[in-house]
Protein backbone atom coordinates (compact mmCIF):
# COMPACT_ATOMS: atom_id res chain seq x y z
CA UNK A 1 0.00 0.00 0.00
CA UNK A 2 1.05 3.58 -0.63
CA UNK A 3 1.73 6.35 1.88
CA UNK A 4 -1.58 8.00 0.98
CA UNK A 5 -3.55 5.08 2.41
CA UNK A 6 -1.59 5.15 5.69
CA UNK A 7 -1.59 8.86 6.53
CA UNK A 8 -4.78 9.39 8.62
CA UNK A 9 -5.84 12.82 7.32
CA UNK A 10 -4.54 12.59 3.76
CA UNK A 11 -7.97 13.31 2.26
CA UNK A 12 -8.17 16.56 4.26
CA UNK A 13 -5.06 18.02 2.59
CA UNK A 14 -5.10 20.18 -0.52
CA UNK A 15 -3.06 19.31 -3.59
CA UNK A 16 -0.19 21.64 -2.71
CA UNK A 17 0.12 20.19 0.79
CA UNK A 18 0.02 16.63 -0.53
CA UNK A 19 2.80 17.40 -3.01
CA UNK A 20 4.98 19.00 -0.32
CA UNK A 21 4.73 15.90 1.83
CA UNK A 22 5.40 13.53 -1.05
CA UNK A 23 8.37 15.58 -2.26
CA UNK A 24 10.01 15.46 1.18
CA UNK A 25 9.00 11.93 2.10
CA UNK A 26 11.65 9.25 2.64
CA UNK A 27 10.95 5.51 2.76
CA UNK A 28 13.22 3.48 5.03
CA UNK A 29 13.76 -0.16 5.92
CA UNK A 30 15.47 -0.68 9.27
CA UNK A 31 16.70 -3.78 11.05
CA UNK A 32 15.67 -4.87 14.53
CA UNK A 33 17.70 -2.94 17.12
CA UNK A 34 18.22 0.17 14.95
CA UNK A 35 18.04 3.44 16.92
CA UNK A 36 15.88 5.83 14.90
CA UNK A 37 15.78 8.75 17.30
CA UNK A 38 17.98 9.52 20.29
CA UNK A 39 16.88 12.22 22.70
CA UNK A 40 15.73 15.82 22.39
CA UNK A 41 18.84 16.91 20.45
CA UNK A 42 17.98 14.53 17.60
CA UNK A 43 15.06 15.98 15.61
CA UNK A 44 14.66 13.07 13.21
CA UNK A 45 11.23 13.86 11.78
CA UNK A 46 7.89 12.11 12.08
CA UNK A 47 7.90 8.35 11.65
CA UNK A 48 4.91 6.58 10.11
CA UNK A 49 5.09 2.80 10.45
CA UNK A 50 4.21 0.81 7.36
CA UNK A 51 4.99 -2.58 8.88
CA UNK A 52 6.99 -3.79 11.84
CA UNK A 53 7.26 -2.52 15.40
CA UNK A 54 8.97 0.39 17.15
CA UNK A 55 9.58 1.05 20.82
CA UNK A 56 9.81 4.45 22.51
CA UNK A 57 11.63 4.52 25.83
CA UNK A 58 13.30 6.87 28.28
CA UNK A 59 16.68 6.37 29.93
CA UNK A 60 17.50 7.20 33.55
CA UNK A 61 20.75 8.79 34.72
CA UNK A 62 21.77 5.33 35.93
CA UNK A 63 21.25 3.86 32.47
CA UNK A 64 18.00 2.01 33.17
CA UNK A 65 15.42 1.95 30.38
CA UNK A 66 11.64 1.92 30.58
CA UNK A 67 9.25 1.59 27.65
CA UNK A 68 6.64 4.36 27.45
CA UNK A 69 4.78 3.13 24.38
CA UNK A 70 5.09 1.02 21.24
CA UNK A 71 4.26 1.75 17.62
CA UNK A 72 2.71 -0.68 15.16
CA UNK A 73 1.41 -0.58 11.58
CA UNK A 74 -0.11 2.83 10.70
CA UNK A 75 1.12 4.46 13.94
CA UNK A 76 2.75 7.90 13.72
CA UNK A 77 5.58 8.86 16.09
CA UNK A 78 5.61 12.54 17.09
CA UNK A 79 8.32 12.40 19.75
CA UNK A 80 10.90 11.67 17.05
CA UNK A 81 10.26 15.28 15.97
CA UNK A 82 10.94 16.65 19.44
CA UNK A 83 12.07 20.04 18.12
CA UNK A 84 8.46 20.54 16.97
CA UNK A 85 7.19 20.18 20.55
CA UNK A 86 9.42 22.45 22.61
CA UNK A 87 7.52 21.79 25.84
CA UNK A 88 8.72 18.17 26.05
CA UNK A 89 11.06 18.03 29.03
CA UNK A 90 12.18 14.41 28.79
CA UNK A 91 14.30 12.69 26.19
CA UNK A 92 12.74 9.85 24.23
CA UNK A 93 14.67 7.21 22.32
CA UNK A 94 12.98 5.27 19.52
CA UNK A 95 14.30 1.91 18.32
CA UNK A 96 13.06 -0.83 16.02
CA UNK A 97 11.85 -3.87 17.95
CA UNK A 98 11.42 -5.80 14.71
CA UNK A 99 12.57 -5.32 11.14
CA UNK A 100 10.46 -2.34 10.12
CA UNK A 101 9.38 -0.45 7.02
CA UNK A 102 8.46 3.18 7.61
CA UNK A 103 8.18 6.62 6.10
CA UNK A 104 10.02 9.67 7.45
CA UNK A 105 8.23 13.02 7.16
CA UNK A 106 10.59 16.01 7.62
CA UNK A 107 9.68 18.05 10.69
CA UNK A 108 9.66 21.42 8.95
CA UNK A 109 7.25 20.19 6.24
CA UNK A 110 4.82 18.65 8.71
CA UNK A 111 5.00 21.68 10.99
CA UNK A 112 4.25 24.11 8.16
CA UNK A 113 1.25 22.05 7.04
CA UNK A 114 0.01 21.76 10.62
CA UNK A 115 -0.11 25.59 10.79
CA UNK A 116 -2.19 25.71 7.61
CA UNK A 117 -4.51 22.75 8.12
CA UNK A 118 -6.98 22.52 11.01
CA UNK A 119 -7.54 18.74 10.46
CA UNK A 120 -3.79 18.07 10.68
CA UNK A 121 -3.47 20.28 13.76
CA UNK A 122 -6.44 18.55 15.44
CA UNK A 123 -5.10 15.11 14.60
CA UNK A 124 -1.67 16.04 15.95
CA UNK A 125 -3.14 17.38 19.20
CA UNK A 126 -5.24 14.25 19.66
CA UNK A 127 -2.21 12.05 19.03
CA UNK A 128 -0.09 14.04 21.48
CA UNK A 129 -2.81 13.74 24.13
CA UNK A 130 -2.97 10.00 23.54
CA UNK A 131 0.81 9.63 23.96
CA UNK A 132 0.78 11.59 27.20
CA UNK A 133 -2.07 9.39 28.39
CA UNK A 134 0.22 6.41 27.75
CA UNK A 135 2.88 8.06 29.90
CA UNK A 136 0.40 8.75 32.70
CA UNK A 137 -0.87 5.17 32.55
CA UNK A 138 2.73 3.95 32.85
CA UNK A 139 3.30 6.22 35.85
CA UNK A 140 0.22 4.78 37.55
CA UNK A 141 1.45 1.24 36.90
CA UNK A 142 4.84 1.99 38.44
CA UNK A 143 3.37 3.74 41.47
CA UNK A 144 0.44 1.48 42.31
CA UNK A 145 1.08 -1.98 40.84
CA UNK A 146 3.53 -4.50 42.26
CA UNK A 147 6.22 -5.86 39.98
CA UNK A 148 4.76 -9.38 39.79
CA UNK A 149 1.53 -7.95 38.34
CA UNK A 150 3.47 -5.79 35.87
CA UNK A 151 5.58 -8.74 34.72
CA UNK A 152 2.47 -10.90 34.30
CA UNK A 153 0.77 -8.13 32.28
CA UNK A 154 3.86 -7.67 30.12
CA UNK A 155 4.12 -11.38 29.30
CA UNK A 156 0.45 -11.49 28.34
CA UNK A 157 0.85 -8.40 26.17
CA UNK A 158 3.88 -9.90 24.42
CA UNK A 159 1.96 -13.11 23.80
CA UNK A 160 -0.92 -11.16 22.27
CA UNK A 161 1.34 -8.98 20.08
CA UNK A 162 3.34 -11.93 18.74
CA UNK A 163 0.41 -14.39 18.70
CA UNK A 164 2.39 -17.10 20.47
CA UNK A 165 2.92 -18.43 23.98
CA UNK A 166 6.64 -18.98 23.27
CA UNK A 167 8.27 -15.60 23.72
CA UNK A 168 11.77 -15.08 22.32
CA UNK A 169 12.88 -12.50 24.86
CA UNK A 170 15.66 -12.19 27.40
CA UNK A 171 15.37 -11.27 31.06
CA UNK A 172 17.41 -8.15 30.26
CA UNK A 173 14.91 -7.08 27.62
CA UNK A 174 11.98 -7.52 30.02
CA UNK A 175 13.84 -5.47 32.63
CA UNK A 176 14.41 -2.71 30.05
CA UNK A 177 10.74 -2.60 29.18
CA UNK A 178 9.65 -2.38 32.81
CA UNK A 179 12.39 -0.14 34.19
CA UNK A 180 13.71 -2.83 36.51
CA UNK A 181 16.97 -4.76 37.01
CA UNK A 182 17.71 -8.04 35.22
CA UNK A 183 18.39 -9.83 38.49
CA UNK A 184 14.99 -8.79 39.88
CA UNK A 185 13.20 -9.95 36.73
CA UNK A 186 15.08 -13.26 36.83
CA UNK A 187 13.94 -13.90 40.40
CA UNK A 188 10.37 -13.04 39.47
CA UNK A 189 10.40 -15.34 36.43
CA UNK A 190 11.79 -18.20 38.50
CA UNK A 191 8.92 -17.65 40.93
CA UNK A 192 6.50 -17.82 37.99
CA UNK A 193 8.19 -21.03 36.86
CA UNK A 194 7.89 -22.58 40.31
CA UNK A 195 4.19 -21.72 40.22
CA UNK A 196 3.89 -23.50 36.83
CA UNK A 197 2.88 -20.30 35.03
CA UNK A 198 5.88 -20.23 32.68
CA UNK A 199 8.80 -22.35 31.54
CA UNK A 200 12.22 -20.76 31.16
CA UNK A 201 14.99 -21.62 28.72
CA UNK A 202 17.82 -19.62 27.18
CA UNK A 203 16.35 -16.54 25.52
CA UNK A 204 12.80 -17.88 25.80
CA UNK A 205 9.87 -17.56 28.18
CA UNK A 206 7.03 -19.98 27.43
CA UNK A 207 3.64 -19.27 28.96
CA UNK A 208 2.15 -22.44 30.41
CA UNK A 209 -0.86 -21.09 32.30
CA UNK A 210 -2.36 -17.98 30.74
CA UNK A 211 -5.34 -18.01 33.09
CA UNK A 212 -3.13 -17.94 36.18
CA UNK A 213 -1.15 -14.99 34.78
CA UNK A 214 -4.38 -13.16 33.99
CA UNK A 215 -5.66 -13.75 37.52
CA UNK A 216 -2.38 -12.43 38.93
CA UNK A 217 -2.39 -9.23 36.88
CA UNK A 218 -6.01 -8.53 37.83
CA UNK A 219 -5.66 -8.99 41.59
Amino acid sequence: MSFETYFPVWDKLNTCQKNRILDGLTARQVKKGTILHNGSMDCTGLLLVRSGQLRAFILSDEGREITIYRLFDRDLCLFSASCMVRSIQFEVTVEAEKDTELWLIPTEIYQSIMKESAPVANYTNELMASRFSDVMWLLEQIMWKSLDKRVAAFLLEESSINETSELKITHEAIANHLGSHREVITRMLHYFQNEKMVRLSRGTVTILNKEKLEALQDT
